[in-house]
């Protein structure tokens, strides 16, 4: 290769990347789409049963055109939110998820929270996800996580989840729910889960007809969370986190998980297996970026509208 041709061929690499990341930071970033699932999972004869899930908004005050996408979601009127965590991303981000959210009052709901819940965004060398999920450093909470939990709890009326079951019933459907804390951070009780489980079903007696929806919920999809929830007869997990990846080359598998969760699983719908069981497996690629690393390639930010459909529906 000649010199001009080498010079060129740099060019227009040059000309190449730029052009992608600004898109990334400044177009893709805010593309926000809703991403549409129907899941055969209830029993026969049941009527359809509507899930709007949604993670990962790292939430910052001024990110009004986010904040207008959220409340727009209410006119699918879900008939659940499940909401898997990293909700805040800056210091006064619970103005924002009010604004966002205030949509959804009188919806039932339920949720777990993520790390960035109680740390505020810091920079991170984004080449370091390729070595393994990031490495966790102990940080005082900078975050009012008391007062996220105060309006999902007491203004919203809905459930947390973190290392506990709960249960529901949202339009005639039974719904057993259980969750963990941040799997990312080792929040996570899974020694817990089964006699909080087990105290569910003593309490409600759903389990005697064997009608009940059982739904596992976790903000970052860990193997062992899976497995627990596996071996627990979840038939849906919801999970966030992965961000998809965040940036991607588009066609392939996510490059980076930021778990031990298998690439291909990293964004969408599909099967996990353990245990001589399976579930569906749901992971949101989320609806934000930490402020510090504010760009999406090849992975637009999602909310998931789920619509659960009984066994054999056409």
């Amino acid at each position: 290769m000649t010199t001009r041709a080498a010079g060129v061929a740099l060019g227009a690499a040059t000309a190449a990347a730029v052009g992608a990341l600004t898109w990334g930071v400044f177009v893709e970033r805010t593309l926000f789409r809703v991403r549409e699932e129907t899941l055969p999972i209830l029993e026969p004869g049941s009527r359809p049963l509507t899930i709007l899930h949604l993670s990962d908004l790292h939430m910052a005050p001024w990110q009004r055109r986010k904040q207008e996408f959220l409340r727009g979601l209410a006119r699918l009127e879900p008939d659940l939110v499940v909401e898997t965590g990293d909700t805040l991303g800056h210091a006064d981000g619970l103005t924002g998820v009010r604004r966002a959210y205030d949509a959804f009052r009188g919806i039932p709901g339920v949720f777990v929270h993520g790390s960035n819940d109680y740390h505020g965004p810091v920079f991170k060398n984004p080449l370091a996800y390729f070595g393994g999920p990031s490495r966790v450093r102990p940080r005082a909470a900078d975050l009012d996580t008391a007062a996220l939990d105060r309006y999902f709890v007491d203004e919203l009326g809905w459930l947390d989840l973190a290392n506990t079951a709960r249960g529901l019933e949202v339009k005639g459907h039974r719904i057993e729910l259980f969750g963990t804390g941040d799997a990312h951070r080792g929040w996570d009780r899974l020694d817990e889960l089964p006699g909080a489980i087990e105290r569910l079903r003593e309490e409600v007696e759903w389990d005697a007809d064997g009608t009940a929806l059982r739904l596992g919920v976790t903000h970052a999809p860990y193997r062992r969370v899976l497995d627990a929830f596996v071996t627990q007869e979840a038939d849906l997990i919801l999970a966030g986190h992965t961000h998809g990846g965040q940036v991607r080359v588009p066609g392939l598998p996510a490059l980076v998980a930021n778990c031990d969760i298998p690439r291909s699983q990293a964004q969408g719908l599909s099967v996990w297996r353990g245990a001589r069981r399976s579930a569906l497996l749901e992971v949101s690629a989320g609806l934000g970026t930490s402020i510090y690393a504010p760009v999406r390639f090849a992975c637009p930010p999602e909310a998931v509208f789920l619509t659960l459909v009984p066994v054999g529906y056409p």
